[in-house]
């Protein structure tokens, strides 16, 4: 009696090149996706009081002290926008980067246990991270609205065509988030100290990107050196769409684009090499 021949639904395969993407892969299981997105922003406000009020609360203490320490104290100048939208424009997309960066960095360590026991494409909880983010940034950025409406009412900012680049420059930044995240994930596994080093190093970061000040305000020399920090377009464009202001040029924003592209083809290739021996090290 012949016994029924088993018919396999999933292959799993290690024999793939270094810059694919698997995105066909990745969006058969976009429902994972979803549930990943789900969770991270279920465990966000998990046994707070305050729950999502904590999407508010952040920027706006945040911006009250930038504009007291940096606006007030150091006096630095905002190329004559509104100070306080000014500072809440630089941490509306602040947040949104860096809280990107952090998770994807933390692809490989923090979700060993499951890597370990089921498959999925890998490259799904870095995405998920990037969406997730991407949610607690609309929030804030209805913030921002609230904001800039007040003073576009007043008369005191003069918002141009550039305003509807955001969804661009938005994506830029997940890009980049994702690209350099995943470097950093796959470096990691191996060299633990990165960990120590990325929390300072996203500090550091910070004070090198148009956050705070105008790229209007540096030196010569520190000028040029900023057109090639991959955010400094992104904030600049966003900043001289909505307020108005800044020492913006399309130059700068396609120097950010090359840049952005050439990390994330990096950090595909690090990422695809990393992911097939990463439970070895981890």
């Amino acid at each position: 009696m012949n016994e029924p021949q088993q018919k396999w639904t999933e292959t799993i395969e290690a024999n793939h090149t270094l810059f694919d993407l698997k995105l066909k892969e990745v969006w058969r299981y976009k429902d994972l996706i979803y549930m990943f997105v789900k969770r991270d922003f279920i465990s966000s406000f998990k046994q707070t009081i305050l729950g999502p009020i904590w999407f508010f609360i952040n920027p706006i203490f945040t911006t009250i002290t930038y504009l007291i320490v940096f606006g007030k104290l150091a006096n630095l100048p905002t190329d004559g926008a509104p100070p306080l939208l000014f500072y809440l424009a630089g941490v509306t997309l602040w947040n949104y980067f860096s809280g990107a960066l952090i998770g994807t960095s933390n692809t490989f360590s923090g979700n060993a246990a499951i890597f370990g026991k089921v498959y999925f494409p890998r490259l799904v909880t870095p995405i998920s991270i990037v969406i997730s983010n991407l949610m607690r940034l609309g929030v804030q950025f209805l913030l921002f609205i609230l904001v800039w409406a007040y003073y576009f009412s007043k008369g005191e900012i003069q918002p141009n065509i550039w305003i509807l680049a955001t969804p661009f420059l938005v994506v830029l930044m997940a890009i980049f988030a994702l690209g350099v995240g995943m470097i950093f994930s796959s470096l990691t596994t191996k060299y633990k100290d990165l960990v120590m080093l990325l929390g300072f190093g996203i500090s550091l970061y910070m004070y090198a990107t148009p956050v705070i000040y105008p790229v209007s305000s540096l030196p010569g020399y520190f000028k040029k050196l900023a057109y090639y920090n991959p955010l400094t377009g992104i904030f600049e464009c966003f900043k001289y769409g909505w307020l108005g202001v800044g020492d913006f040029s399309p130059v700068m924003l396609g120097i950010s684009t090359i840049i952005i592209f050439a990390l994330l083809a990096i950090g595909v290739v690090v990422f695809n090499k990393v992911e097939k021996t990463f439970m070895d090290t981890v």
